[in-house]
């Protein structure tokens, strides 16, 4: 049964711009986050896509973005094929119905936008 479900657009311009600062990179996105945005062509692009997932995961769950970006709670992994949203157990324990959810991601670019859909399921 589905139990949250957001969305999120990302401006890969504006994020070009957030991630001059290293602060801002640091405090919001994981370590493999950012190895793996750096050694893309257009690191923000990456960087966008995965705050829009990180915003779509906030708006599916209710929990406040700012608990989730800085409080290092939430990343993507990569796999072989779609990335994942991981999250760690207290903000798992934050989440509707006290963490059985399953978490759906399908993120996407195109042009100057990265867009995140996230899905909540009860398991």
């Amino acid at each position: 049964m589905i139990i949250g479900i957001g969305v999120d657009l990302c401006s890969v311009l504006r994020m070009e711009r957030a991630v001059r600062s290293e602060r801002f990179v640091q405090r919001v996105f994981a370590a493999d986050e950012i190895v793996y945005a750096l050694g893309k062509a257009r690191p923000a692009r990456h960087f966008a896509g995965c705050f829009a997932a990180r915003e779509a995961f906030s708006k599916a769950s209710g929990i406040p973005m700012y608990t989730l970006a800085f409080g290092g709670g939430i990343w993507l992994e990569r796999t072989g094929s779609a990335p994942l949203v991981r999250v760690t157990d207290s903000i798992r324990a934050l989440m509707p119905g006290k963490g059985t959810e399953r978490i759906l991601l399908s993120l996407s670019h195109d042009g100057d936008y990265a867009v995140a859909v996230v899905i909540l399921e009860s398991v």
